[in-house]
C-alpha cells in the first residue's frame, strides 16, 4: 500500500472514532516537504478537536498504529506515526487535557501537549488538512524572538546531549537539525532537514564538509547503510563534529536579527 493510501486510512479511522467530536487532522513534517525517507522519518500527525476526548475515544486511540499493523503485518507504515491529538482550545492556550500522544518509544494518554514555534510555523506554512475544517486561522503565528528562543532551546540541547552521540546512524541526524537552524535564522523559513543541508554545503557554512557529505548521502539512503558498521562505528566519533558545527550555529544565534513580520 502506497502511503498516500495509509495515511488516508489512517486518517479515516480516526475521523470515525471522533466523528462527533469535529476533528481536523493535519499532516506536516517530512511528508509534506517531499523529504519522507522509509527507515529515517516519521508521519508527523496533530488531530485537533473541537469537543474533548474521552476516555473511551482515548482508549480506542492510544494503541490504533498497533492494531492497524495486527490487521496488516506487511504493512510498514502505520508505526511510524507520531503526534497528538487534543482539543484545539487546550493546543492553542498549553492547557490541561486529556490528549492521545504517540511517539517514537510508545504511546500513552497524558494531559498536555504543544508545539514549539519552529513546528508551529512548519504546521502554519506547510501543513496539510486531510480532514475537516482547516482552524490554523485559530492560531497565532510565532514571532522571530519566539523563533529564535526555540533554536536557542535545541542549541543548548545539542551542546548538552550531543556530545557523545550512540551508535546509530540516526546520530548524524544532529548535523542535519543544525542546518535547518541556522536556515530558519537567516530567511525566517522552514525547509526540509535534507535541503537544509544541501543548502548549507552549497553555502560551505562549515569547515568539515565530509561530515555532511556523508549525511546527506545516509539520509537520502538510509536502508542502504543501516546496517553499515562503519557508519555506526563513525557515529560513536561524531561528537567533536557535531560541537563544531553548533559552533556555527552558536554565532548565528547571537547575529540573527531577520524580522519575519509574524505579529502583524
Amino acid at each position: 500500500m502506497e502511503l498516500t493510501a495509509v495515511i488516508n486510512k489512517m486518517t479515516g479511522r480516526i475521523a470515525d472514532i471522533l466523528s462527533l467530536n469535529n476533528p481536523s487532522v493535519y499532516i506536516y513534517g517530512s511528508y509534506v516537504l517531499d523529504d519522507f525517507q522509509f527507515g529515517w522519518s516519521d508521519i508527523d500527525i496533530l488531530v485537533l478537536t473541537g469537543k474533548p476526548i474521552s476516555e473511551q475515544q482515548a482508549d480506542e486511540l492510544v494503541c490504533l498504529r498497533q492494531k492497524l499493523t495486527v490487521s496488516e503485518p506487511d504493512n510498514p507504515f502505520y508505526r511510524y506515526f507520531e503526534g497528538g491529538m487534543l482539543t484545539l482550545n487546550a493546543f492553542e492556550h498549553h492547557l490541561p487535557d486529556r490528549v492521545v500522544y504517540w511517539g517514537t518509544s510508545g504511546q500513552r494518554v497524558t494531559n498536555s501537549f504543544h508545539f514549539d514555534s519552529c513546528c508551529m510555523k512548519e504546521l502554519l506554512d506547510h501543513g496539510r488538512l486531510i480532514y475537516g475544517k482547516d482552524v490554523r486561522e485559530q492560531l497565532t503565528p510565532p514571532s522571530f524572538d519566539e523563533i529564535r528562543k526555540s533554536i536557542q532551546f535545541h542549541y543548548d540541547t545539542i551542546r548538552k546531549f550531543a556530545t557523545k552521540p550512540e551508535r546509530s546512524i540516526y546520530s548524524f541526524g544532529w548535523i542535519l537539525d543544525i542546518c535547518r537552524c541556522i536556515y530558519t535564522l537567516r530567511t525566517g523559513n522552514i525547509i526540509s532537514k535534507t535541503a537544509a543541508g544541501e543548502w548549507a554545503l552549497q553555502n560551505r557554512l562549515f569547515h568539515n564538509i565530509a561530515a555532511l557529505e556523508t549525511t546527506l548521502e545516509l539520509r537520502k539512503n538510509p536502508q542502504k547503510y543501516m546496517e553499515s558498521a562503519e557508519l555506526q562505528d563513525l557515529s560513536e566519533a561524531l561528537g567533536n563534529v557535531i560541537q563544531q558545527y553548533a559552533t556555527v550555529l552558536e554565532n548565528e544565534l547571537k547575529t540573527s536579527s531577520f524580522d519575519m513580520g509574524c505579529t502583524s
